[in-house]
């Protein structure tokens, strides 16, 4: 009841790193179908590439067993010359297919994942040899797919195969009345036409197994909301706990943004919405210094610790809204807001005796 309900709860498609894990694991798509398709793929290649060599090859070879059966040795000593003698033809004439055939079945099975090694694989597993876990394989809704696709996959087959024989069938009855040559190529045209048709049905019964394949490993990878949860924990932190060093972060900028208020040289305000404090200090720096901005209760806070500090305060609305939009805490000034700042920073350093007044 308790494994039901944990299924009943794993409603969330599986995450980039579930999927990574089952990879690891071992657990990947598989189709077999995809596996023997490509296989008969690469039979039927390697025929059309070597047969014709093949064939020669295992005549030539074979030819004396035809000829000379009594010429030949069953002794132990005849038995391995002849041994000797037949294996490294045979290999010459049965290498190229072989070749093929061991490339199409490693591409059938990398085509489909990537490699992966896994000790839980290969690690004993006591109830895969229990007589009642392999009833339950074999009469369980597993085994009962199994058998259908089988059947299935033996139907589609057959009738593919049937497509292409049945209209050869008086061909076929004429055939021992024809030269050596003529049947082979015969032979040769119908078991094209034959592997072409198992490989057309192969196509879609390989299609479909592996779109099921597919869903079946999406399903059994699913993930419950808890779950995905624990997983963004692990990768990406607590949430309350980032939430809490984003607000002490912040407190403590905004603590030392206050301290730079009592040295800043203007504070220009948007009378209670807006506030930018400025420091310049001619002769050392190219431009004035944003120290501290702020809006409503906070531009009210930077306006009263100017004023507690003797900090000059300018009331400027459109500078002061320009200047919040335009520079963060310890950016200068913009060269477009030169020519208004300098004309505040001016005036602010004439009434403290700092510049010359203006002549008239």
């Amino acid at each position: 009841m308790a494994e039901d309900q944990d299924k009943s709860q794993q409603t969330e498609e599986p995450t980039a790193k579930r999927l990574e894990q089952a990879r690891e694991n071992g657990d990947v798509v598989k189709s077999p179908e995809v596996t023997t398709f490509i296989l008969l793929g690469g039979g039927t290649l390697a025929i059309a590439m070597f047969g014709k060599y093949t064939s020669m090859g295992l005549a030539r070879t074979l030819t004396m067993f035809l000829q000379q059966p009594d010429a030949m040795s069953v002794d132990g000593a005849g038995l391995a010359a002849m041994m000797w003698l037949l294996l490294p033809p045979l290999a010459l004439a049965l290498g190229p297919f072989f070749l093929v055939m061991m490339a199409a079945g490693l591409a059938g099975h990398m085509l489909q994942s990537l490699p992966s090694f896994s000790f839980d694989k290969i690690a004993p597993d006591f109830s895969k040899v229990s007589p009642i876990a392999g009833f339950k394989r074999m009469f369980g809704a597993e085994g009962w797919m199994n058998l259908l696709k089988g059947l299935a996959k033996i139907a589609v087959v057959g009738l593919a195969i049937w497509t292409q024989l049945w209209p050869e069938r008086g061909s076929l009855e004429g055939m021992l009345n024809q030269s050596t040559v003529t049947v082979m190529h015969d032979m040769s045209r119908l078991l094209f036409k034959v592997l072409m048709a198992s490989l057309a049905a192969l196509a879609v019964i390989a299609g479909l197994d592996y779109f099921w394949q597919r869903m079946r490993f999406m399903a059994r990878n699913r993930m419950s909301k808890q779950e995905i949860k624990e997983e963004y924990r692990q990768n990406e932190g607590d949430p309350t706990i980032k939430a809490k060093i984003r607000q002490l972060r912040h407190d403590r900028a905004r603590k030392r943004m206050m301290a730079a208020v009592p040295s800043a040289t203007v504070v220009i305000m948007n009378p209670t919405h807006y506030a930018v404090a400025l420091k310049y200090e001619s002769g050392k720096m190219a431009a004035p210094v944003c120290v501290a901005k702020g809006v409503d209760a906070l531009a009210l806070r930077i306006r009263a610790v100017a004023e507690e500090n003797d900090v000059p305060v300018v009331e400027n609305p459109p500078l002061a809204r320009a200047l919040h939009a335009a520079i963060e805490i310890d950016d200068p000034v913009p060269p477009e807001h030169f020519k208004a700042v300098a004309q505040v920073i001016g005036y602010v350093l004439r009434l403290q005796g700092k510049l010359p007044a203006r002549a008239g």
